[in-house]
């Protein structure tokens, strides 16, 4: 039996190291999966929702507030809920809730409006945009605490 210098066998060493890669493949295929439904669902929103380039865009804004309250919801009832488990936060917080929201595309918008000699709506959906998405991860937080209590 060969050991190291830590006194490990080098057969389990390598028996954890190969576990740990096939853990975070599935770690990752999970985010994958997870990114690939969020991605889907703002574009088809987005298709649905799009705005023109002068009002405002509905579609972002819906996707951050809706995206930020189910992140509330699963961080919440993943973390503090359920039992502890590899793959549903990496696939519903990570995958889908980051891919689902969009900053990039929030400051995009909120530079165009400014640009387009719209500041007051900037001003407005960047305030809404904020107000609206710390409210509903505090509201689904709250709600699947209390679920818990009931």
């Amino acid at each position: 039996m060969s050991r190291t210098a830590d006194g490990i066998d080098r057969e389990q060493r390598f028996a954890a190291a190969g576990r740990s890669h096939a853990v975070r493949r599935w770690l990752l295929l999970s985010i994958f999966a997870g990114g690939a439904a969020g991605a889907l669902a703002r574009a088809g929103l987005d298709q649905a929702l799009s705005s023109g380039g002068g009002g405002w865009p509905w579609s972002t804004f819906l996707v951050n507030v809706s995206g930020t309250a189910l992140l509330g919801y699963f961080a919440t009832r993943l973390q503090e809920r359920l039992p502890p488990s590899t793959f549903p936060r990496p696939l519903l917080g990570t995958g889908l809730c980051g891919a689902l929201t969009t900053f990039s595309t929030f400051q995009v918008e909120l530079i165009r409006l400014g640009r387009n000699g719209h500041p007051g709506l900037a001003a407005g959906y960047l305030a809404a945009s904020v107000c609206a998405g710390l409210f509903v991860v505090v509201l689904s937080t709250k709600l699947v605490r209390r679920a818990r209590l009931a």
